[in-house]
């Protein structure tokens, strides 16, 4: 198992790295370091989003690295998202394109819708999050979710994107889009660590041939204050967890996210900490066996670091 594949391959034939650098809120200068010192390890696969207003950022850093030669663009998996102000049909195309504008390149790897519930465009493209009179997010009047996928698929068609998939999504509604997708979505890419380890989601998209990506594969703790509780558990610091790591001589991240590769998904972990980054990364040396995967899995607590379902209410496309 030591010796298990870098890449997983999706859906439609092309090859996903397993291990990507996640790189929601990060400043611009610690991007930068990041991304060099992560490109520089061997990582191919960087994940990012309109939402995180730093494509322009990576983009500056990816030209640096493919012009001097140590890059090549094919050999990069790059990963961004449509925001839910541009879920109407009419929007997608114009939004990718802004995309590949400040990434500085003619297509993505990968493209992904970011959350199943469209929020209203006002005409201001830098609103990402449109807020109601109570300081709630404003949900556009109309929801066409299936209308949504079928102006993504025709991004393939265009060559602005290879894949594309979605994050954040429930069983039925990745159900009622691979009903009646040309192109299927080649992932969902949605909160997955030891605390809430996402089996029937998992299990189902399998079925599908849809892979999981996780983010927060080590429970996120550098996440704002803000979304933190004062006595949530802390994945890092799981007894179980220490104990493994302990007897392999590895840190507790790369104990969690060589459990979620050895389990098949694909992992984004977010760090700005070229040693942590470096670290991360150092995880196909060594393989966890099937008792201490048990044990893992058998870990009663649960915890979601990302709940989401307040901003929602009732709403009937809320997947949370």
């Amino acid at each position: 198992m030591t010796g298990m594949s870098k890449t997983i391959q999706l859906n439609n034939g092309n090859e996903i790295p397993i291990i990507g650098l996640g790189t929601w809120q990060s400043s611009k200068e610690e991007l930068k370091t990041a991304l060099r010192a992560a490109i520089d390890v061997g990582y191919r696969h960087i994940d990012t989003a309109y939402n995180y207003m730093n494509e322009d950022t990576i983009g500056e850093v990816l030209q640096e690295y493919i012009n001097s030669g140590k890059v090549k663009r094919e050999e990069l998996f790059i990963v961004t998202k449509l925001p839910m102000i541009h879920m109407d049909p009419n929007l997608v195309k114009r939004s990718i394109e802004i995309s590949l504008k400040k990434l500085q390149l003619s297509y993505v790897d990968l493209y992904l819708i970011h959350g199943p519930i469209p929020l209203e465009y006002d005409g201001n493209d830098n609103n990402i999050f449109p807020l109601t009179e109570d300081g709630g997010w404003k949900i556009a009047e109309k929801s066409d979710l299936l209308g949504t996928w079928k102006a993504m698929e025709k991004l393939v068609d265009f060559g602005l994107t290879k894949s594309v998939g979605v994050s954040n999504f429930s069983i039925s509604q990745i159900e009622r889009i691979c009903k009646m997708a040309e192109h299927k979505p080649v992932t969902n890419q949605v909160e997955c660590h030891i605390y809430f380890s996402q089996k029937e989601l998992f299990n189902a998209c399998k079925k599908l041939g849809v892979t999981l990506t996780a983010y927060s594969p080590i429970g996120s703790p550098g996440r704002p204050k803000n979304l933190k509780e004062a006595d949530e558990p802390v994945a890092l610091e799981d007894p179980i967890i220490q104990r493994i790591a302990t007897k392999y001589g590895k840190t507790h991240a790369q104990i969690l996210l060589r459990n979620l590769i050895q389990r098949g998904i694909i992992v984004i972990p977010k760090s700005v900490t070229p040693e942590r980054i470096r670290s991360n990364f150092q995880v196909f040396d060594f393989s966890l066996s099937e008792e201490e995967m048990g044990d893992i899995d058998h870990i009663t607590i649960q915890k979601r670091y990302f709940d989401m379902s307040t901003k929602f209410k009732d709403h009937p496309e809320r997947p949370w």
